[in-house]
């Protein structure tokens, strides 16, 4: 019964983390098709013009759906490792454009996702071949891997429910706009509650994770996330993301717990466990 759960929950931190990784990249690639006019400020990061922007959009966002597509229908290392590479690009991009910072460190969720599973499934010593070989359920759970794949879950969470509250503190005007349509009379006092919120909910999880508080913040970003003013649908699936490390992060926490009992066991009755 315990090999079942454990192979169960396995397969749950893969498909969490597979398709919000495929979600993020095909949300990001539909404003490509609707050729969401910010976009113009990122391509002149690179100086393409207003024009060419718009001729690229598309082109862009095909191969973002095309790549999302493909993490669901034949998941390699080399779409994840290019996802992590395009998501850390394009988030800098906002700041690059001018943005504030926050920007790019509330969508570390983007590019976390691969990354996560990119470490769960095992990148060293990994032939050419490997990298453009499925990927299997089958993830590695040794006693390193699991805790590296936590901390870095943990860091991910971490900033963007940090970079997400900075910007409420910050006042983002398209933030602001939703306690406004959401029928908020000071959306300021409301954005400084949030922001507080975040930030210390970003805090604990950085230091001591707990599920319940892990199941919360996923109901939290998966419901404020419908809120957007413009383009809701797309703009929930981009942040696939972000719910997918939230949630893996809820999944891998037995697993290190147990780990670390275990350590301690053997800590402290080690010649008990020998004999």
């Amino acid at each position: 019964m315990k090999i079942m759960n454990m192979l169960q929950h396995k397969k749950n931190i893969y498909y969490t983390l597979r398709f919000a990784s495929a979600m993020c990249f095909i949300g990001h690639g539909c404003f490509g098709i609707i050729t969401k006019p910010i976009w113009c400020n990122y391509f002149a990061v690179f100086g393409i013009g207003h024009d060419t922007a718009y001729q690229l959009m598309p082109v862009v966002g095909t191969v973002d759906i095309l790549m999302g597509i493909s993490l669901l229908l034949y998941p390699t290392r080399a779409v994840l490792g290019w996802l992590v590479i395009w998501g850390s690009l394009t988030a800098m991009c906002r700041p690059m454009s001018g943005e504030p910072f926050a920007e790019f460190i509330e969508r570390t969720g983007n590019f976390g996702a691969p990354l996560a599973l990119l470490i769960l499934s095992g990148i060293n010593g990994k032939s050419i071949k490997g990298w453009f070989t499925p990927i299997s359920p089958e993830i590695r759970t040794d006693e390193k891997n699991l805790a590296n794949a936590t901390k870095f879950l943990q860091a991910v969470v971490f900033l963007l429910l940090a970079g997400h509250g900075w910007l409420n503190l910050a006042e983002k005007k398209g933030i602001m706009s939703q306690y406004t349509a959401l029928g908020f009379s000071n959306p300021a006092n409301t954005g400084l509650i949030v922001g507080i919120f975040e930030i210390t909910a970003a805090c604990i999880v950085l230091i001591k994770p707990v599920r319940p508080l892990l199941f919360a913040l996923l109901i939290w970003k998966v419901g404020t996330e419908l809120f957007y003013p413009h383009w809701e649908l797309f703009e929930w699936i981009e942040r696939g993301g972000s719910y997918g490390a939230i949630l893996a992060l809820w999944f891998i926490l037995p697993h290190t717990a147990k780990q670390q009992y275990n350590n301690k066991t053997v800590q402290q009755y080690p010649t008990s466990l020998t004999t």
